[in-house]
């Protein structure tokens, strides 16, 4: 069975590194990385990945527009949020948006693979 592909959005990164570090330590395929929404629109046409782990504040664009922005190309997408504590608010505009899930910083390896298991399946 092939491994399921990530993509990973955050803009600092180290935590993009240690998103990658808990997922490829795990049997999954990191498909690339992106530090903007903007960036992980064209990462997500081009690299069509089986789920998205997206930051919500980044510079360019933000999660919940990305999350937009990819639900209308694919709205089988599946995307879950990355979210610091005290963006509640945000988190739930982007579950509206399409969003399947979330996960809050700092991340436990045990939550961040319970999400990625759920969403795929």
């Amino acid at each position: 069975m092939m491994a399921k592909s990530v993509l990973i959005v955050d803009d600092a990164a180290f935590m993009r590194m240690m998103i990658k570090d808990i997922l490829t330590k795990n049997g999954y395929e990191v498909a690339g990385e992106a530090d903007n929404g903007l960036k992980a629109v064209d990462k997500y046409k081009e690299l069509t990945p089986d789920l998205v782990l997206m930051d919500i504040t980044m510079p360019e664009m933000n999660g919940i527009d990305a999350v937009k922005n990819i639900k209308a190309i694919d709205p089988g997408a599946k995307i879950v949020m990355c979210s610091a504590m005290g963006q509640q608010a945000m988190v739930i505009e982007s579950i509206q948006a399409g969003a399947r899930d979330f996960i809050v910083k700092p991340f436990q390896a045990d939550r961040v693979l319970e999400a990625v298991r759920k969403v795929l399946g």
